[in-house]
């Protein structure tokens, strides 16, 4: 992976038009699009910015001083990241495009700004941290208590409602994402992940191919359930609510 320098495009950004009223699309001014390619480094270290990815998907780390890290969120297009530059936040993370990405991105000082004008961007962002931060918690406590199986599980979940939409079968389908990327948000190995994949498709809970991963949600919280593990509602605004 490369650092490199920004591609500045002009023009409106990819994403819908969104009317929930507590989401911060609305309120954040519009920005020149900056471009990467898979691969590139979009920041290591402390985030200089919010972003907004209008295309593409980007993978959010925590770096351990030792150099082990740790995926913090995948973020899929109308996702936000870099909320940490508006927290003081010093600290290892590092930003790595998953696939070419276009990104618009604001300065604290810019976002402290837009608050003054608009109180409820703040409210939006503080939603945004919230939701991050009980995804860790849920990942973090099925690492303590539950086995890998489960872990996998748990953690297509949580990346189908974050990055896939609606099918008339029942499923959720994102883009498909290597057995390495969906390992190193469960916290094992990539040999681990791709067995359990090829379990849950002979249970017919996932199905899967090159170019997507579809998930049967309600099927797999049922399983999980089942084993004893409490979940959260998938919250309004994920694929839940996509058609």
């Amino acid at each position: 992976m490369r650092t490199v320098e920004d591609r500045r495009e002009e023009g409106p950004p990819l994403v819908k038009p969104y009317n929930h009223p507590n989401d911060a699309l609305n309120y954040l001014p519009r920005r020149p699009l900056n471009e990467y390619a898979k691969g590139d480094i979009i920041y290591s270290g402390s985030s200089p910015a919010l972003y907004l990815v209008a295309a593409g998907r980007v993978k959010v780390t925590s770096v351990a001083s030792d150099g082990l890290e740790a995926i913090i969120q995948i973020v899929p297009p109308e996702g936000l990241f870099g909320t940490s530059s508006l927290v003081n936040h010093h600290g290892g993370e590092r930003a790595v495009a998953l696939d070419r990405v276009q990104l618009m991105a604001w300065k604290p000082a810019e976002i402290e700004q837009q608050i003054e004008r608009e109180p409820r961007l703040g409210l939006a962002l503080m939603e945004e941290l919230v939701i991050a931060s009980m995804d860790m918690e849920e990942r973090m406590q099925a690492m303590a208590s539950y086995k890998t199986p489960q872990r996998v599980m748990l953690s297509l979940l949580q990346l189908a409602r974050t990055l896939g939409e609606n099918q008339p079968d029942g499923a959720i389908r994102m883009a498909s994402l290597t057995h390495n990327v969906i390992a190193e948000h469960v916290g094992t190995s990539r040999e681990i992940v791709s067995s359990q994949m090829s379990h849950l498709r002979r249970l017919g809970l996932v199905r899967y191919s090159r170019k997507h991963i579809d998930v049967y949600c309600d099927a797999m919280e049922e399983t999980l359930r089942s084993n004893g593990m409490a979940l959260r509602t998938i919250r309004e605004g994920t694929a839940a609510g996509r058609n």
